[in-house]
């Protein structure tokens, strides 16, 4: 950002009074190729002031402006080229990292505030699918990259452990299971019951009324049913661990539905002394009509809560107790009509700060086409898709580095790091097909790759021995072929924040991937470890994309060994 403030001020020496600053700053580009320079003014917006061609403006301008602090400024058709300084820039960037190490690219953007991140939230007694996967690994690494730039991130495992399903898995329990069978495989026979539930009830539809009866229960606090239902929840929590613990996921809070139980009759009361509260059909809604929304439906007929009910409580809860300045749902695209529903209702309660609730949505993870359906039994194990994902990084390393030490414990890293960095590296938005091959791969866009390539500059600085990297010193470099990878360096920063503005960690990871491209293509025409003047900065600038590349990785919630 520093060299397009000069650029801005040389520019704004030249330029008529009624161009601002800001205009300018906004206009400056970056090239397509390094070749055109390194910021570039198109001068298309003179032209009518000015009644002058742009060719001519931008030659008669380079002609005015004072190159100080850049080694040429030229003009190619109508861009003004700016060319910085290579040595002076390098020696800024370079030291920058050196000086910060792993404090580089932090900012005080949120000065603190609290950021609530309801994230994960599986349902108990199901497995955690690849379904599960999108949320955990986005809602961590939003939670990283919030971090860096000085918000307090608060993890919430906002889990499914209330709701009509537990009815369903109660009778489907009592029907076809045995304490003996779900010791034995806690997650696995659950899911059974619950799958054959839903095939039986469709030729018996009375076992749906048995559910709701259960359910309701549960909500009267009925003794065996909440037994049982506590019963499932410790089973599932124990088995989600070994997954959170894998991918290295923790959480700040595992308050999920059940833990609003008694704090929605608050919640309903405040809807009614609103007079927000309608009876449609024996139910309780709010009317959301005038936003172009279906009904809110608070309370059902036999007064059993729903999920919006639940999800006002907490939203209330999570504002009385982390007064937060941003309250972040990680949650699929399919339920963006729940969270509009959500904040409508809050807003119209007097709730102001519903406009700082944001719904962080993500498209579908599907395979050969086809969506995941826990209903359907059609169900892709998170955990045995790690345990592949680690078998064939382990099968590349015996091929690649045979003698490599600790190799469990990288194929480990590098195989979750692998499904992790393929989920975050697709914008979050989009469905994307999961191909495991594809995905473990130490070439291509791959997060094997960029690991590997920062155990290649670890490898180099290794070789170089007791090179000692002294801040002061002069870290300038002019090789062309290094050009790219600093310029890369210096916009790690800009990066970060973009990343934070958006809530897209796949800023993250198309920019990791583009520093590590970057980087073998400077190692592969340049010799690094020529003992000569200009060794010491190689070597900075070595040590300074391992520290960057292992701090993206970080910010996605994956390892980086030091060796493969």
């Amino acid at each position: 950002m520093e060299s397009k403030n000069l650029a801005t001020q040389a520019l704004l020496k030249v330029l008529p009074e009624e161009i601002t600053e800001e205009q300018v700053f906004n206009l400056l580009e970056k090239p397509k190729t390094s070749d055109l320079g390194d910021l570039a003014f198109p001068t298309f917006i003179l032209a009518n002031s000015l009644h002058k061609a742009p060719n001519q403006i931008a030659e008669e301008l380079v002609g005015q402006i004072n190159s100080d602090g850049f080694e040429k400024v030229v003009n190619t058709g109508a861009y003004i080229n700016f060319f910085l300084d290579k040595k002076a820039f390098s020696n800024d960037v370079i030291t920058a990292v050196i000086n910060e190490e792993d404090d580089y690219g932090d900012q005080n953007i949120g000065k603190g505030g609290n950021v609530p991140i309801d994230m994960s939230s599986p349902n108990i007694a199901k497995p955690m699918s690849m379904g599960h996967l999108r949320s955990t690994v986005i809602g961590n690494s939003i939670a990283k990259i919030i971090s860096k730039l000085n918000y307090n991130p608060i993890k919430i495992n906002h889990l499914g452990d209330w709701g009509t399903q537990f009815g369903k898995l109660i009778v489907g329990y009592k029907k076809w299971g045995s304490k003996e069978e779900v010791e034995k495989d806690p997650i696995n026979n659950l899911l059974k019951y619950y799958v054959k539930f839903h095939d039986e009830s469709e030729e018996h539809p009375e076992l749906e009324d048995e559910a709701r009866s259960w359910f309701k229960g549960m909500e009267d606090g009925d003794e065996e049913s909440l037994e049982l239902w506590k019963w499932f929840r410790d089973l599932s929590l124990s088995e989600f661990q070994k997954v959170y613990d894998r991918l290295d996921v923790q959480f700040d809070s595992y308050n999920g539905e059940a833990f609003y139980n008694d704090k929605m009759d608050a919640v309903i009361d405040t809807i009614n002394e609103k007079g927000l509260l309608q009876e449609s059909r024996g139910a309780e809604i709010v009317d959301l009509s005038d936003l172009d929304l279906s009904p809110a439906l608070i309370r059902k007929t036999d007064g059993a809560t729903l999920y919006i009910t639940r999800d006002l409580a907490a939203a209330i809860y999570r504002k009385n107790e982390y007064n937060f300045v941003e309250s972040l749902y990680v949650v699929g695209s399919e339920q963006s009509e729940h969270f509009k529903k959500l904040k409508a209702v809050l807003k119209m309660m007097g709730y102001d700060w519903s406009d700082d609730i944001h719904h962080i949505e993500f498209g579908l993870i599907t395979t050969g086409g086809k969506k995941l359906s826990t209903r359907k039994g059609r169900v892709i194990l998170l955990e045995n898709v790690l345990n592949d994902a680690v078998d064939l990084a382990k099968k590349q390393i015996n091929e690649k580095n045979p003698d490599l030490k600790n190799k469990d414990e990288v194929a480990e890293a590098v195989g979750v790091g692998a499904v992790v960095f393929h989920d975050l590296k697709n914008e979050r938005r989009d469905n994307f097909d999961f191909n495991l091959e594809e995905v473990v791969r130490f070439e291509g866009e791959t997060g094997p790759y960029v690991q590997y390539t920062n155990a290649r500059a670890l490898s180099i600085l290794r070789k170089a021995g007791d090179v000692e990297l002294i801040a002061g010193e002069d870290f300038g470099i002019d090789d062309p072929n290094a050009w790219d990878t600093v310029k890369l360096i210096q916009e790690f920063p800009e990066t970060i924040a973009r990343a934070g503005r958006t809530y897209e960690p796949s800023v993250i990871a198309k920019y990791s991937l583009r520093l590590a491209k970057s980087f073998n293509q400077y190692y592969a025409h340049s010799k690094i470890l020529s003992d000569d003047e200009g060794l010491q900065a190689r070597l900075a600038l070595v040590k300074s994309v391992s520290v960057v590349l292992q701090s993206s990785l970080d910010l996605l919630g994956v390892k980086a060994p030091e060796e493969m």
